[in-house]
């Protein structure tokens, strides 16, 4: 059976935690065919990013066109875009293509805290890109920047991707990794309020997450399943992903998740 095609647009990440080498990773381990369209080199380890080149908005644009007319892709991740003329040509191909779904990480800090979004491309996320969204995934940092308010409970998260989905017409899955406590929680809103809570896993090796996730999502939509299965799906996968690279020791800061687990 041919398996679905799933687009990632993202940028690169070298030491292959993060960035569409997670996407390629995930979207592979899930049985899709992985097409990467790259929106900027970083420099990076599991440590720090040390800098970011992106690439013009007319290349990036070029890739993306060229993808979606020949492999017709059944779902589209959005990762990195950094910069508001790229957002904004990601927009101006992907508005094509309405009937293909698009799941986006704002991705707007890196996990050692380095800015990978400007601030006028915040913007255009929020102007040109998330109306053509089917889902939206922020963590809590990037919540609390759409609203300009803060996020500390479960509670407040739900208000708050409810509060988003209304303002941008698509739904929002808020991840709720920097609550404290034993438990994670993330909320989705999709017509109504899904609540997803598993143990938190002890270990440092959280690189990539983000990425792996919202892949997962995508992957998983492009199979078949609905939102809220896909959502929940993708979540057993990257805990599974987590537990099992929790005694890996690859770079010095916070390592990969393991994508090709066996149960």
């Amino acid at each position: 059976m041919t398996p679905p095609v799933i687009l990632s647009i993202a940028g690169s990440d070298p030491s292959g935690g993060a960035g569409i080498q997670a996407d390629i990773k995930t979207i592979s381990a899930l049985h899709g065919y992985a097409a990467a369209v790259i929106t900027a080199i970083t420099v990076q380890n599991t440590q720090e990013v040390k800098t970011v080149d992106f690439l013009s908005a007319d290349l990036v644009a070029s890739q993306i066109e060229v993808v979606m007319e020949d492999l017709c892709p059944a779902a589209l991740k959005i990762g990195m875009t950094g910069r508001a003329d790229i957002v904004k040509a990601i927009a101006g191909v992907i508005a094509n293509y309405p009937e293909t779904p698009v799941v986006l990480d704002p991705v707007m800090l890196s996990t050692s805290g380095h800015p990978l979004t400007e601030p006028e491309a915040v913007n255009a996320l929020c102007t040109e890109l998330f109306p053509l969204c089917r889902l939206v995934t922020p963590n809590l940092n990037e919540a609390a920047r759409l609203l300009q308010r803060p996020l500390h409970t479960p509670k407040e998260m739900e208000e708050a991707a409810a509060e988003l989905s209304a303002r941008y017409g698509c739904a929002f899955l808020l991840k709720g990794g920097h609550l404290e406590g034993g438990a994670m929680t993330d909320i989705l809103y999709f017509r109504q309020v899904y609540r997803f809570t598993s143990p938190r896993i002890d270990t440092h090796n959280l690189h990539g997450t983000g990425c792996t996730l919202s892949s997962a999502i995508a992957t998983l939509i492009g199979n078949g399943f609905t939102l809220p299965e896909a959502v929940g799906q993708a979540k057993l996968y990257m805990d599974k992903a987590i537990k099992a690279a929790s005694g890996w020791h690859i770079g010095g800061g916070q390592g990969p998740l393991c994508h090709f687990f066996t149960d």
